[in-house]
């Protein structure tokens, strides 16, 4: 199904309305796709790279359908809608795309996470909520202390159901699947359609449609990947002349653990490039804070673990790094989506030394094409191990970014009022899209 406008896939005025304010009437396939079936009551499983607008696919027909009949179990603190992401950060992001969208609706909102006070949360529990919007371990704790009631859910979003079972939720999703309702409509989102959520999708799902708008596990095509080979201990200096060479001015750099994402921005600061690191070790507020920096470019380079940076909404961004490549091939995917993102061009450059050489041969064989290797001068290649691959001809080149530009609503939907500046929300009034709870207006 190819839809041009947004007026094409069934949506009432005031999401059109909301979704005009913004800037966007064209959806991407995945929302051409999800939206109609969504609409239709059906359950989904739907596979999707970061980026591709899958947020909006869902939050937009959700809205849709709750504004359009009476709640089944109606009452205080008994969501009509339970939305489950894996980290903080992306529920804060879903959150605020259900404010922007459902501005214009008599519906309620709340997100719920750790890492912040609970009494906020506690306290918009006790009034009507249509949607919540959580992480699971911080759900289960208001589930404990019998802030919230899950029986009256009619609708359940699983987003990026891959990255929940990576990070050992799975007992907790079964905890929660426990207190649902048998009768409901779920919805299935992940970047990647694995062995695992096709057994979990199994297990919850009745009768879906699937919904496939990339080739299994392959990277964006508007992303230009790029190698450079380099012994470790010149990564540093080397990520340090290409930002400075390149007049680099937004980009997010990845790192396998939480000390050298420390390090590495420390080492950035010091040679008068402003970066911080965000992780898991790093408080809420301090992850908020660097954020906001980045997103306002106060600061040019955010240094991230893969679970602290999932769910991170960017608005366009050119550069994304690879200081050390990712264990699993898969979380290689994930990484470059952060750039190249609806309709975007951007750009990945992996630093990679003789010891990853087995780990880039994985992701090769998972994208199914070689990544152009490149090198600069004074930065040697490593010698090559017995693990190491042939490795296709180096050549000199400069990995820049690409030129971006606006297309349809992203993977974290769009701020309201266009504005990627935001503080994610953290409290629980109904003031508005800036905090935990809300009323669309």
């Amino acid at each position: 199904m190819s839809v041009s406008k947004f007026a094409g896939l069934g949506l009432v005025d005031p999401l059109l309305r909301a979704l005009a304010e913004v800037g966007y009437d064209a959806p991407t396939p995945i929302q051409s796709q999800a939206v109609p079936e969504v609409l239709k009551g059906r359950d989904l499983l739907a596979a999707a790279q970061t980026g591709t607008g899958k947020t909006a696919g869902f939050v937009l027909p959700i809205l849709q359908l709750l504004a359009s009949r009476p709640a089944v179990k109606p009452g205080n603190g008994r969501p009509r809608c339970l939305v489950l992401t894996p980290t903080r950060e992306l529920a804060a992001q879903v959150h605020a795309s259900v404010v922007t969208y459902g501005r214009y609706m008599d519906l309620t909102s709340t997100v719920i996470f750790g890492g912040v006070n609970i009494n906020p949360q506690t306290k918009a529990l006790r009034g009507r909520i249509d949607i919540v919007v959580a992480t699971p371990g911080r759900l289960l704790d208001h589930v404990g202390q019998k802030n919230v009631d899950l029986s009256g859910v009619e609708v359940l979003v699983l987003d990026e159901a891959d990255r929940m079972l990576d990070m050992g939720f799975i007992h907790d999703i079964r905890r929660i699947l426990k207190l649902l309702p048998a009768r409901r409509q779920n919805l299935l989102f992940s970047a990647t359609f694995s062995d695992d959520i096709r057994r979990l999708s199994d297990g919850i799902l009745t009768n879906p449609v699937s919904v496939e708008v990339a080739a299994r596990n392959t990277a964006s095509e508007l992303v230009h990947q790029s190698v450079h080979l380099v012994e470790t201990h010149q990564k540093r200096d080397l990520l340090s002349h290409l930002i400075r060479t390149h007049r680099w001015e937004q980009v997010l750099v990845f790192t396998r653990t939480k000390h050298g994402a420390n390090r590495l921005a420390e080492k950035l600061s010091s040679d008068g490039i402003p970066a911080a690191a965000i992780h898991g070790n790093k408080s809420q507020a301090a992850r908020t804070k660097a954020l906001d920096q980045f997103k306002n470019r106060r600061i040019g380079v955010l240094v991230a673990t893969d679970i602290a940076a999932r769910g991170l909404d960017i608005d366009q961004l050119p550069q994304v790094v690879n200081f050390e490549l990712p264990n699993v091939p898969e979380d290689y995917v994930h990484r470059i989506g952060r750039t190249g993102r609806a309709g975007s061009v951007g750009a990945a450059l992996s630093l990679v030394d003789g010891e990853e050489m087995r780990l880039l041969t994985g992701i090769e064989r998972l994208i199914r094409r070689p990544i152009d290797r490149i090198q600069t001068e004074g930065f040697e290649a490593p010698k090559p191990s017995r693990a190491s691959a042939p490795a296709p001809s180096v050549r000199p080149g400069r990995p820049g970014p690409g030129s971006a530009s606006r297309g349809a609503p992203r993977a974290g939907g769009p701020r309201p009022g266009g504005s990627g500046n935001r503080r994610p929300p953290q409290g629980s009034s109904r003031g508005g899209p800036s905090r935990g709870s809300s009323r669309a207006r």
